[in-house]
């Protein structure tokens, strides 16, 4: 009897301890759990700054030019591999443009209109290019390749995006340089690789064409 009247006292102290314990282990847990969450969401680089507004401002007047481009490739090109590069241009950058517009829009900047100015919609951006950001058309080169068709059209087509696309990779190098929200980092970074690549095969078209 002796021995289970002891026993009682000590089995509640004992529970009593291993209760208090694991209340410490997990409260320790969870303040770890909460200092890494908080570590890891500012390694992300989730803050963004001025170059990152530029960025997106930008880039998404860039990328519509680029698809009015491809879009007339459907009924004027003469060359499948010109419609194949065509209708790629098109599945990559429509979704960018949605992400850049989210990103804006989220921040409370203005996101540019459709036809507007690109010069407006671009403030402190390099304006040495044609149209008012490095690569763009201007409206002449845009009707010289709305009048074209056949292998004429594919020699303006491939010789003008050859130029717009190294304006974007250019403009995505200065987003990886210069950027903070990390999305529009690896945005730019994705910009870069696969329009570097494009080029690569765009030249190699037209050489083929000389």
């Amino acid at each position: 009897m002796t021995s289970t009247t002891t026993r009682g006292p000590i089995r509640r102290a004992a529970l009593a301890a291993v209760t208090v314990t694991a209340a410490l282990i997990l409260t320790a847990c969870g303040g770890d759990a909460e200092s890494a969450s908080s570590d890891a969401s500012a390694a992300s680089g989730e803050e963004h700054n001025a170059q990152d507004v530029t960025f997106a401002q930008g880039m998404i007047p860039h990328h519509r030019q680029a698809l009015q481009m491809a879009e007339l490739a459907a009924d004027r090109a003469s060359s499948t591999e010109v419609k194949d590069l065509a209708a790629r241009i098109e599945k990559a950058q429509d979704p960018e443009i949605e992400k850049m517009t989210g990103w804006l829009k989220a921040w409370g900047e203005d996101v540019p209109e459709e036809g507007g100015s690109t010069d407006e919609s671009m403030p402190g951006m390099d304006h040495s290019g044609s149209g008012g950001m490095a690569g763009m058309m201007d409206d002449a080169e845009m009707q010289t390749l709305e009048k074209a068709s056949g292998e004429a059209f594919d020699t303006a087509f491939l010789t003008l995006m050859v130029e717009h696309h190294e304006g974007a990779v250019e403009m995505a190098g200065t987003e990886q340089d210069k950027g903070s929200y990390q999305p529009a980092k690896d945005t730019a970074e994705d910009i870069v690789t696969g329009q570097t690549a494009e080029i690569a095969e765009m030249k190699e078209l037209l050489g083929k064409k000389g």
